[in-house]
Parts: structure tokens; C-alpha cells; sequence
């Protein structure tokens, strides 16, 4: 079979319960496929007036009844709120391989009375409530995923229309009580959890969930070594002048077991002082290569501003106190050191190898939101990649 692109659409309701995390871990573990895209959208009621249009559907294996539900609960529920205007939050992901469209409605599963527990993503987050004169009382889908190739070539070329208008980095989609003043910051979900196809990028996010924030941007990237190197540059300084002591002592004790010979505390120093920069120029690119794939030595500069070859997963956090939640949840930079139930105490390995990073203030998350650039449309263009502009 030929490379496919299929996608699945996170609802409102499933955001709001941050059942996200679970969803994702789902679909990469059990479909294998690459996650090649991920955008928020605010639809607006053109784009949900056009989308429910196309949702029921001759060859959809979904009960007719149970399409029909879908279509009435995408209009009232993807729509502006029709008293404030508000608009709601919705999440796009794109994954692409072999029969992407069949193994992601497998995972996705259908809706009905009679359905098992826990097989599929619906089974787990979706609900379907019946009275017993067969009115419904309750109706959530969790998730929405396309039957067949193509209509998900059509919808996917629909949501791709709307994706610079509609999609993006959101504003104004979080509600704030009078006296809240809400805060932005950025995660960057690490490539250590992309090695393999497991629900690991998922689970951190589930972590991230207990923060009670709002995600109001997502995008799987791909950092150059440029944006590795401006990214990690503050970092840059302190492995090259701050960890003279650290250096001095290791090479002392390395020394003094290979010769047999005793260093003195000035000698010491001096060898901290000598070796530091070169000791911290190595580090930093290991960091690079890390984050992008190759160290910048390893490439011709007219190379460091393509997209590298390690795969992240950006994410904006919207709410009170945004920084100080996501950075009690995540732990600190040493894993060895992180609390139990913190995320780097639960997934890294090692300082640089930690399953995630955070902005540590407000002026860093600004800083780094800039640099990776999460309203950046991959979403559109890797559709257009795949189908033609439309």
C-alpha cells in the first residue's frame, strides 16, 4: 500500500477533560504510524457548517443513526459559542504510512449501545446513553476519524483551507475569572520519546494534564541545528564558564588513578580553568545533536537552517501560574534528583536525556515560543504535500 495520510480530530470535551495524553498514546502505539502533524483550531461556523455537510455518509461502516448524532453534535459543540461568541478548542493530528486511514479508525473504533469497554479509543472516552425508548440521553464521540481514503482526502483538504484562518496558536479561547490573570509558557515533549512507536509522548502529556492548563497550541517539530543552537544558547555560557570546579575535579581524579601521581588544589583549578571551554563547547553540541540530529560540526552552516532529523512535540500551556505548574510537574533538569510522580523522575535517563523540557519564566517562554514557532502551519503544507492545493 502507499503512503496515507489520515487524521483524528481531538472534541472540545475531550480537551476539556485533558483526556488528550491518552488518545495520542493510543494512536502511535497501536497504529505505528507517524505523527507527521498536530494543530489547535478555533473553527469558526463556516468551517463547522461545511464540515457537517460531509460527515454523514453512504460508505461509513458507523450506523446511519449514530452518523447522524455526529453531524447535530459537531454543529452545536465545534461551533462559536452562540451566546458569548467564544470560540471552542479543537485538536487536529495528522499521521501518516501504510494504511494510515484503516489503522487509525481501527484504534478510533465506533459508537454504539452495545459496545465493548477499552478496545478502542471510543470505547474508553466516547459515550452513548439510550432511554429505554431508545431516545438518547447522553452523546460524546471523544474522537472523529474519516471511514475511507477518500472522504479523508476531503475533509482533510477542507480543515487545510480553514487552517491559517482558524488554526494556529490561539487567542481568546480560555475564560478568566476577574481576578486571574492567565500566563503562557512552552514544553517541548523530547526526542528520547520518539525512539519507538509507544505511548510514551502521550503519557507525558498526561502528566502534564494534572496542571489543570489548557493547551492552545500543539506542533510536532523537527529543530534545525540553527533554533537547537539559539534555543540552548544561554546554556552555551554556563557549560563553558560555570563548571570549572566540576571539570577541574573530574580531570584531577581521572589523572591521578591513569599516573599514579597526587594533584595539588592550584593544579587543580588551573586544569578547570583550561579544559572548561573545551569540555563545554562538547556538551553543547551533543545538546544540539541531540535536539536536531547533528551537531553543528558535523554539517556546513548553509545546512544548520533545515529541518533536522529528530522529532519533538511543541506544546502551549495556557492559565494561572502557567510556568510555576508545568515545571512542579516536570522536576528538575537531573532525573537522579527529580520527586517521584515528576515527569523526569518517571521518564528521563540522564541531564540531557529528561523526556521533556519547560520554560523556567515568563520572558524564556517568550523567548523560546519564538524560536520554535508553534503557529508555523506544518498541518497545511504537508496536506498540500500529499494532495495538491486546493
Amino acid at each position: 500500500m502507499s503512503q496515507q495520510l489520515a487524521y483524528v480530530i481531538i472534541t472540545p470535551y475531550s480537551l476539556y477533560k485533558s483526556r488528550t495524553g491518552g488518545i495520542l498514546s493510543r494512536l502511535i502505539s497501536r497504529t505505528g504510524l507517524d505523527l507527521a502533524a498536530a494543530r489547535m483550531f478555533a473553527p469558526s461556523a463556516e468551517l463547522i457548517t461545511q464540515y457537517a455537510e460531509t460527515i454523514v455518509s453512504a460508505h461509513d461502516p458507523q450506523d446511519r443513526k449514530i452518523q447522524e448524532l455526529i453531524k447535530q453534535y459537531v454543529l452545536q459543540n465545534f461551533a462559536p459559542d452562540p451566546k458569548t461568541g467564544q470560540r471552542r478548542r479543537v485538536m487536529t493530528l495528522l499521521f501518516r504510512g501504510d494504511e494510515a486511514v484503516r489503522k487509525v479508525r481501527s484504534v478510533v473504533g465506533n459508537l454504539g449501545p452495545d459496545r465493548r469497554m477499552g478496545e478502542t479509543i471510543r470505547d474508553t472516552y466516547g459515550d452513548l446513553l439510550m432511554e429505554e425508548d431508545g431516545r438518547v440521553r447522553y452523546f460524546e464521540p471523544a474522537v472523529l476519524a474519516a471511514p475511507n481514503v477518500e472522504e479523508a482526502e476531503m475533509k482533510l483538504k477542507l480543515w487545510a483551507r480553514y487552517s491559517d484562518t482558524d488554526g494556529g496558536v490561539l487567542e481568546n479561547v480560555i475564560t478568566y475569572k476577574p481576578a486571574e490573570a492567565g500566563q503562557r509558557t512552552l514544553v517541548l515533549i523530547k526526542p528520547d520519546n520518539f525512539r519507538f512507536a509507544t505511548g510514551r509522548p502521550g503519557n507525558v502529556i498526561d502528566f502534564f494534564s494534572r496542571t489543570g492548563l489548557f493547551i492552545v497550541g500543539i506542533k510536532v517539530h523537527r529543530m534545525s541545528v540553527t533554533q537547537a543552537m539559539d534555543f540552548y544558547g544561554p546554556v552555551r555560557d554556563v557549560l563553558r564558564t560555570k563548571l570549572k570546579d566540576v571539570v577541574g575535579a573530574k580531570t584531577k581524579a581521572v589523572l591521578e588513578k591513569e599516573f599514579n601521581v597526587k594533584i595539588a588544589a592550584a593544579e587543580e583549578k588551573q586544569l578547570g580553568e583550561v579544559l572548561c571551554p573545551t569540555f563545554g563547547e562538547n556538551q553543547f553540541e551533543n545538546i544540539v545533536r541531540f535536539m536536531s540530529g547533528h551537531a553543528p560540526s558535523e554539517l556546513p552552516r548553509e545546512q544548520w537552517s533545515e529541518p533536522g532529523t529528530e522529532k519533538c512535540i511543541g506544546l502551549i500551556y495556557e492559565g494561572v501560574h502557567a510556568v510555576s505548574k508545568i515545571r512542579d510537574v516536570l522536576g528538575p533538569t537531573d532525573p537522579s534528583k527529580a520527586p517521584p510522580g515528576s515527569i523526569r523522575r518517571e521518564f528521563g535517563s540522564t541531564i540531557m536525556v529528561n523526556a521533556a523540557h519547560a520554560s523556567d519564566s515568563p520572558e524564556n517562554a517568550r523567548r523560546e515560543m519564538n524560536i520554535v514557532n508553534i503557529g508555523e502551519n506544518n498541518f497545511r503544507h504537508i496536506v498540500e504535500e500529499v494532495y495538491g492545493k486546493s
